[in-house]
């Protein structure tokens, strides 16, 4: 695991050989330590000093999303879900409505898929905050409001002022 301030606060980060575990976002060092223990509650959790791993926590501050494996770790459900939400792009956004349809799902599916994307622990890579209520109103993100509408104003998707 790694730790680096981004402009989006501090970044933890669990990697497995097959890519990125989880990625959590928080104000201060102690809270992203904490965030990743809540996370990977049974993982032997061990700071690493990799550079390809700082390396993609400063990749966090380009205009794009960086392209790095994944190793999604959920229910055949989320995992769905957390792949789709892949597929949008870079200053796209969808509503929960959308994404569900986009996965085939009936829209009677709309709450699991929401509950599925709340659950996502990888930020910005698995990028739900791209998924707004159908009203476009930015309904919640794991990682606080603030964080949203930043990562949104971003990717164009938002004016902050």
């Amino acid at each position: 695991m790694s730790f680096a301030p981004t402009e989006l606060g501090f970044a933890g980060v669990a990697v497995s050989a097959r890519g990125v575990v989880c990625l959590q976002l928080a104000d201060d060092l102690a809270l992203a330590k904490a965030c990743l223990r809540e996370a990977l509650p049974n993982a032997d959790l061990q700071e690493v000093g990799d550079e390809g791993l700082e390396g993609l926590l400063h990749s966090l501050h380009t205009d794009q999303t960086p392209a790095v494996p994944l190793d999604l770790q959920g229910t055949p459900f989320q995992v769905e879900v957390w792949l789709g939400l892949t597929q949008t792009r870079w200053g796209q956004t969808l509503s929960y409505s959308e994404l569900t349809r986009s996965l085939g799902r009936p829209e009677s599916a709309v709450r699991a898929v929401a509950g599925a994307v709340a659950a996502n622990p990888i930020a910005v890579l698995v990028p739900c905050h791209r998924v707004l209520r159908r009203d476009g109103g930015l309904g919640g993100f794991r990682w606080g409001i603030a964080r949203k509408r930043r990562l949104l104003a971003r990717e164009g998707r938002l004016s902050l002022f």
